[in-house]
C-alpha cells in the first residue's frame, strides 16, 4: 500500500513529541527526520545458487546458462522472449554419474509468462514464500530430463517474460541447462547442437556459493532509546553483493542486487515495535514471510497495489520525509524473524524501518 500522508503526519507528530523532529530545506517536504541505522551481524551459509538472467532479453535460440551442482542448491531464472515469434523455455537436468540420481525440489515459485515485469516478480516470489510446492525428478545414470511442471508456463509469446525460483537437493552431481528454443523443436535433440549464448552488458548470471544470508541485530531494538531506525539491505556497502563465477567462460561475476539470495532477518525488541519496508532504488514489488513465535505468514510488499516506489529515489537513505513510501509489515513484541529475498524486476536497496508501536 502507498504510504499515506495522514499516516506520515501521525508519525511525525509522535517523533516531534520525543524531540527528534528535524526541519528540512527540501521544498517538497513539510517535515523530515533523521533515522538511526541499526548495526547487524551478517553470516552467509547454505548451498549453491545457480542464477540465470543474462541475456535478459533473449534474441536467439540457445543455452542461457549451464553448470553442475550437487547437494543443496537454488535455481533462479529470469528471461524475456525478445524475438518476433513464440519460443519455448526449458530446464534440463543431466545426471553426470553412472548411478541413479534424485533431484528433490523442496520449494518453488513460478509465474505464467507475462509482459508485466512487476506481476511476474511478485507472483513468483509470493508462491516461493508460501512454501507449498514440492516435486521430485529421478534420473538414471547419464540420463537427461526436461523439467516443465506446467507445460503452458514454458511457452512464451513475443515480449513475454518467464521467471521462477526453486530450492532443491541433488543426491548426485547434476548439470543444469537453461535454454530458449524453437516452439516445435524437441528440447533434448536441440540441446545436442545448441550453442551457449553470450551474456549481455549486465552480466547477471553465474554460480554463487552460500545462497543464504542471516542478518541479526547486534543488540535489541529499544524504541525509547533508538527512536525511528532502519536496517539497510542491498546497498553493496553494509550489505555486500555476492561474487561468483560464470561457469560458461570462467569469468568472475557480481550478483548486483543479490537476486536469489535468501535472507533471514532476526529482530529482538524491548518494547512493541512496528515494522515497515521502504524502497529506496525505485519501483518495487515482492513478498516476504514473517515468523512470530508459533505463527507465520506471507506479506506482499506492497499489499494494496501491484508495486510502489514511484517517489523513492532518495539519495539520503537515513532521512524520512513526506515523500518516503512505506508498506507495513506488522507490529511485534519480543522477537520476530522475516524471510526476505530481492524480488525479480524490483530495485534495491530497501530499508526495513522500525518504530515504537505507540
Amino acid at each position: 500500500m502507498r504510504f499515506e500522508k495522514k499516516l506520515f503526519a501521525a508519525i511525525m507528530a509522535a517523533i516531534a513529541s520525543l524531540g527528534a523532529l528535524i526541519p528540512t530545506a527540501a521544498a517538497q517536504s513539510q517535515y523530515s527526520t533523521e533515522m538511526h541505522k541499526l548495526e547487524v551481524f551478517s553470516r552467509d551459509s547454505g548451498g549453491t545458487l545457480i542464477f540465470s538472467d543474462s541475456p535478459e532479453y533473449v534474441r536467439q535460440n540457445g543455452i542461457l546458462y549451464t553448470d553442475t551442482v550437487s547437494g543443496d542448491a537454488r535455481l533462479l531464472f529470469y528471461h524475456l522472449n525478445d524475438t518476433g515469434v513464440r519460443k519455448r523455455f526449458a530446464i534440463i537436468f543431466e545426471n553426470t554419474t553412472d548411478d541413479k540420481a534424485v533431484v528433490k525440489i523442496t520449494r518453488g515459485g513460478l509465474c505464467a509468462p507475462n509482459k508485466n515485469y512487476f506481476s511476474v516478480g511478485k507472483i513468483a516470489q509470493t508462491m516461493y514464500m508460501q512454501n507449498d510446492f514440492t516435486d521430485s525428478i529421478e534420473l538414471d545414470g547419464r540420463e537427461r530430463k526436461v523439467y516443465q511442471p506446467r507445460d503452458d508456463y514454458f511457452l512464451l509469446k513475443p515480449g513475454q517474460l518467464i521467471h521462477g525460483v526453486c530450492d532443491f537437493i541433488a543426491s548426485k552431481p547434476v548439470r543444469i541447462f537453461l535454454m530458449m528454443y524453437p516452439e516445435k523443436a524437441d528440447p533434448l535433440i536441440f540441446l545436442t547442437y545448441a550453442e551457449i549464448l553470450p551474456k549481455d552488458e549486465h552480466r547477471l548470471r553465474g554460480t554463487f556459493k552460500h545462497m543464504n544470508r542471516t542478518l541479526t541485530l547486534k543488540r535489541p531494538y529499544d524504541g525509547e532509546r533508538d527512536g525511528l531506525s532502519y536496517v539497510l539491505i542491498g546497498d553493496n556497502v553494509s550489505d555486500p553483493f555476492k561474487r561468483g563465477i560464470d561457469a560458461t567462460d570462467g569469468s568472475e561475476v557480481v550478483n548486483y542486487g543479490n537476486y536469489g539470495i535468501n535472507y533471514t532477518l532476526n529482530f529482538r525488541m524491548k518494547f512493541p515495535t512496528r515494522f515497515y519496508l521502504s524502497p529506496l532504488g525505485g519501483h518495487y514489488a515482492g513478498a516476504l514471510r514473517y515468523r512470530y513465535f508459533d505463527s507465520s505468514g506471507v506479506i506482499q510488499t506492497p499489499q494494496q497495489r501491484l508495486y510502489f516506489g514511484d517517489r523513492s529515489r532518495n539519495e539520503n537513505i537515513a532521512l524520512m520525509t513526506d515523500e518516503t513510501e512505506l508498506t507495513e509489515l506488522g507490529s511485534y513484541q519480543g522477537q520476530v524473524s522475516f524471510e526476505y529475498s530481492p524480488p525479480g524486476a524490483s530495485n534495491l536497496p530497501v530499508n526495513i524501518v522500525l518504530m515504537p508501536s505507540n
